[in-house]
């Protein structure tokens, strides 16, 4: 027998199962630290198209504890319409099943990999069959279905199947246990995070090894769902076409285009048979390989308006973005904006991004980039996007921001791509492809975002500097009074009239006189403001007067809060025994309007 022989016995196809079960890395699932990750994340992703296709609030509950030694034990809940028992061993016992593929529309999952993938992990780790629960109606009991994978056939093997009594109405539950580390428990939380930043109609809470956090919504308005739109012909392949052109034979060509294809109506139809060399009565069955292949050359000549992305596509918004970010970052400065939608290769997509500056961000080092892909956020591979691409391709030095590739200081950049099919560059969805179309889109927005920072910050500059002198006419001129009534030997003036004039601002200073502490207001502008002052120092202040409506004290440090109304040319004063130090903030008045004095 020959070499021929001998390898032809030995050659025979694999299943998709079988194939990623050698190439797990492909989809995400390259180490025990990554696994975790990588498996919420698909949990949490499905459970959120879900609850959005049946448009509802999402109220999601993710648990992950330990169960062995190396072996964690994750479950992941959702208050989504269910799935249907009939389904539920295909949904999750059998890559490459799902309902998105053949749509074209926005959407986090399109594959029908992830959460099969994560099965298949989980069995090739621990040998622990997925614990799957699921409710349609509260007219039903829920199912639950204890599954794994055949990978040679690539089939769901359901080992068992009850009814159960579930306390949710309707919604969808999976457990998987694996083996993995925490060691990522920081990177989980982020993607939680921000997972909850561009999903603000969601609820989102996580139990750690008995540690929770709650990640709230701040948006009540269910997302309205993306409808699926037929191919547009600028981005349908020849092989494609030929597809379509065998399922519908006896179709005339004009039928055939205005049917099949989206924004093509009967003149388009016309235009581009006429381009073809075609009858536009000819049947699509009678369309030989030629005839197929001048038909592609003519739809992509002709002009055909872009896809209705307000149905297939669902942004973020440029409210509820900064709303998101607010909520968790409580940022100085924050901005969003979203672009107009755009084509790439006959997809719809649309570039929206946000940035933020100050408030809780860290001063120092690289900026920090949040990147998203269809309100997925995207964690690792940052180098090898092209959204980090773009970014460090903006000069940011003239917006006034230091750069070292990316910018630099208290920096928070937002940068989401909502598509019909995002370019990834590969399997495991981690980084966005080097399309022009849409690093030019995320240039631009970067360039419109960075020009309201510059403004913001020549402004805050400018406001600096008011304050400053502010400080410097407030601080000076109580020692002028008292010098000159030092030499005039008359009682130092009361100047807070002149203080007023110059000044047009709500001031507030602490002061030692006599063994006590004074802290006081004045309003120099014209209406009435209600104020918080905050007062932080080493004296208890047992004794203050008025009593603080809020008061505490750890580690030698007392912290006072006073909130009241003052009119206008009105003055508030507080006093306690003490020595004082420490210092006082002023919340209720914008900053261009109130000064508040060091500590003397």
């Amino acid at each position: 027998m020959g070499i021929a022989e001998n390898l032809a016995k030995e050659q025979r196809s694999i299943s998709v199962a079988e194939f990623f079960e050698k190439n797990k890395h492909l989809l995400g699932f390259d180490s025990p630290t990554r696994g975790i990750i990588t498996t919420i994340k698909e949990a949490v992703d499905n459970a959120l198209d879900a609850c959005e296709e049946a448009e509802v609030l999402p109220d999601i509950y993710v648990s992950i504890r330990k169960s062995g030694q190396g072996a964690y034990r994750v479950a992941v809940e959702d208050n989504g319409p269910g799935i249907v028992p009939e389904n539920v061993p295909n949904v999750f016992g059998k890559l490459l099943y799902g309902s998105r593929f053949h749509q074209i529309r926005q959407s986090r999952g399109q594959q029908g990999i992830g959460i099969s993938a994560a099965v298949l992990y989980a069995q090739l780790t621990t040998g622990t069959p997925a614990v799957v629960t699921s409710r349609t109606s509260a007219k039903v009991q829920a199912h639950r279905f204890a599954l794994m994978i055949r990978t040679e056939t690539n089939e769901p093997q359901v080992l068992s199947h009850e009814e159960v009594v579930w306390d949710r109405t309707h919604g969808t539950r999976i457990e998987l246990e694996f083996a993995s580390t925490l060691a990522a428990r920081k990177r989980l939380l982020e993607y939680l995070k921000y997972t909850s930043v561009v999903n603000p109609h969601a609820r989102v809470r996580v139990e750690i090894d008995g540690e929770a956090e709650t990640f709230e919504r701040v948006s009540a308005e269910p997302i309205r769902p993306p409808e699926s739109i037929k191919p547009h012909p600028h981005g349908t392949e020849l092989g494609t076409l030929k597809r379509m052109a065998s399922a519908a034979p006896e179709q005339s060509l004009l039928e055939f285009l205005v049917d099949s294809f989206s924004r093509v109506g009967q003149k388009t139809a016309l235009t581009i048979a006429e381009t073809a060399g075609l009858a536009p009565e000819i049947s699509v069955g009678a369309l030989g390989a030629a005839h197929l292949k001048a038909l592609h050359a003519g739809m992509q000549e002709v002009h055909v308006p872009p896809p209705p992305t307000s149905v297939c596509l669902s942004p973020i918004g440029e409210e509820l973005m900064a709303r998101g970010l607010e909520k968790e970052f409580q940022l100085d400065f924050v901005r969003a904006r979203t672009r107009p939608a755009a084509v790439f290769s006959g997809h719809p997509f649309v570039v929206e991004a946000a940035i933020g500056y100050g408030g809780r961000l860290d001063p120092e080092g690289s900026a920090q980039l949040m990147r998203f892909a269809n309100r997925v956020p995207l964690i690792y591979q940052q180098g090898a996007c092209a959204i980090t691409g773009a970014v460090a391709g903006v000069n940011w030095k003239n917006y006034n921001l230091s750069q070292s590739g990316l910018p630099t200081g208290p920096v928070l950049i937002l940068v989401h791509v909502a598509s019909t099919n995002v370019p990834f560059t590969s399997e495991s969805k981690d980084a966005v492809a080097s399309i022009p179309e849409i690093e030019r889109e995320v240039t631009l927005v970067l360039q419109e975002l960075g020009r309201e920072l510059k403004a913001w910050l020549a402004r805050r500059e400018k406001n600096k500097q008011r304050q400053d002198r502010a400080r410097a006419v407030c601080a000076v001129m109580p020692a002028i009074a008292e010098k000159v009534a030092e030499v005039v030997d008359k009682p130092v003036p009361d100047i807070s009239a002149l203080e007023g004039r110059i000044m047009r601002k709500v001031v507030a200073r602490k002061q030692v006189h006599d063994g006590r502490v004074v802290v006081e207001v004045r309003n120099h502008t014209d209406q009435a403001v209600d104020l918080t002052v905050y007062d932080l120092s080493p004296d208890a202040g047992e004794d203050a007067a008025p009593a603080p409506s809020f008061s505490s004290g750890t580690d030698g440090e007392y912290t006072r809060v006073w909130s009241f109304s003052l009119p206008a040319g009105e003055r508030w004063r507080a006093t306690y025994a003490g020595t004082g130090g420490g210092f006082i903030d002023l919340k209720g008045v914008d900053d261009k309007k109130r000064v508040v004095l060091p500590f003397v």
